[in-house]
């Protein structure tokens, strides 16, 4: 039986620190890649032709550098995923949410490199720039080709957070390749332990829901993702709620980013996926952040039961938050992402 999660209170505004920035632009500051007592050093990996992280990939030196170096993995059948990679330190991980892109993340790609670490954002296949695949629209494949990031730029100690979807990557990644390049986890909103309902997951979420959404992105998906922006997404159809224009047509503008059948499978594998074995390999330090009126991944189907099934998980419930925390919330979601990083670091 897993340990009873650890309820987290929230987090004061962020202030800036400084030895984060001086880092990010190249000055003296901590040790980006101290290691904390909890986790053995991974010293049996490969070390990748023994390159040094940024000489060969970045003569201009990334880190002095504001902006993100953007460039593509190969993946085992030939997909090229294209990534982002901003700043300098140890490497923080970002797997975005259906059916969206790495730029879903800009906002905490920005606050955490700026505070001293290396983030990595990429694009699921068949999602934002990466190859639009006619096959492997299902968790495996995803996985694997989040394997394939972590591998080519040899990241270590990381810290994976998955968002949505991408939580459900982060969790079969995990499944499929363990945990020897992991330092922390975080789930965000995210799919895992199973949505759909069924004789073993009686409080799941109907698949007519599911069905609906299918029959939607086949008959507008453009309507459908206005739909979903302007309601249940962003919470934006709760009273008094504000959500702007802008970021609800973000959210639009990089869902018809995807390909028309990427984002149609990918509904299968958010929605009818088990995660509840990959979740059983976790042995890292893990959060989960999950707002308790998400209308998309219920807090009960979502975040409540996979901080039960994590031994020893951090559990921290956004009040009255909706799904798309990481734009309604993400003052507050950069501050405890950064506060769990340092937990780590320290």
């Amino acid at each position: 039986m897993a340990d009873r999660p650890e309820l987290l209170p929230g987090r004061p505004r962020r202030q800036p620190d400084p030895a984060g920035r001086a880092a990010v632009h190249g000055a003296a500051g901590r040790c980006p890649h101290h290691r904390g007592h909890r986790l053995a050093r991974r010293d049996d990996l490969a070390a990748a032709g023994h390159r040094e992280p940024h000489q060969d990939r970045d003569p201009l030196n990334r880190s002095l550098l504001k902006g993100p170096t953007i460039m593509y993995v190969t993946a085992a059948d030939g997909a090229q995923i294209y990534y982002q990679d901003w700043g300098a330190g140890r490497p923080v991980v970002l797997s975005h949410g259906w059916p969206l892109n790495s730029d879903s993340w800009e906002a905490q790609a920005l606050f955490l490199a700026d505070n001293g670490y290396r983030v990595v954002a990429h694009d699921r296949r068949g999602h934002g720039r990466s190859t639009r695949t006619w096959h492997g629209n299902e968790m495996d494949t995803y996985a694997d080709d989040l394997a394939a990031v972590l591998d080519a730029l040899d990241l270590r100690d990381a810290t994976l957070v998955g968002f949505s979807t991408g939580g459900g990557e982060v969790a079969r990644y995990i499944g499929r390749h363990g945990t020897g390049r992991i330092a922390q986890a975080v789930l965000v909103s995210a799919v895992p332990p199973y949505m759909l309902q069924g004789p073993d997951n009686p409080g799941g979420v109907p698949v007519g829901v599911f069905d609906a959404i299918r029959a939607g992105s086949l008959a507008d998906r453009s309507q459908t993702y206005r739909d979903l922006a302007d309601g249940p997404f962003f919470g934006n159809n709760r009273p008094g709620a504000s959500v702007s224009q802008g970021i609800r047509d973000a959210f639009w503008l990089q869902s018809m980013a995807a390909g028309h059948r990427n984002a149609y499978e990918c509904i299968a594998a958010f929605s009818a996926t088990d995660f509840r074995p990959d979740l059983a390999r976790f042995d890292v330090p893990t959060l989960v952040v999950h707002g308790d009126d998400d209308q998309v991944v219920p807090f009960e189907v979502g975040g409540m039961a996979s901080a039960a099934l994590v031994e020893n998980a951090s559990l921290l419930v956004y009040p009255g938050a909706p799904h798309g925390i990481t734009d309604t919330h993400k003052e507050q979601l950069g501050d405890d992402l950064l506060a769990f990083l340092k937990e780590y670091d320290a």
